[in-house]
């Protein structure tokens, strides 16, 4: 039964689940500073500082947008501050 658990399955980067999500957490804080510093940041950016990691890219901007951080979508690809 353990091979159908996803917590121990390796992601890409040799990662788990688990271990994407923290990684994710702590760059979407990081890039949630960039935001309020800079007032966007391009989904591009966010994937290069990933280091184009799909599972922790998605995850990043979930975090980002469970902050209330406005994501964009795919005709405006960029992330910005909340509205107040």
């Amino acid at each position: 039964m353990d091979a159908c658990d996803a917590r121990t399955k390796a992601y890409k980067n040799g990662r788990t689940f688990d271990q994407s999500r923290k990684v994710a957490e702590s760059l979407s804080s990081e890039i949630a500073g960039r935001v309020d510093v800079e007032g966007q940041v391009a989904w591009k950016d966010i994937l290069e500082v990933s280091g184009h990691d799909e599972l922790v890219y998605k995850l990043t901007l979930k975090y980002l947008r469970q902050a209330g951080y406005n994501i964009g979508d795919w005709k405006v690809p960029r992330v910005t501050a909340p509205t107040a």
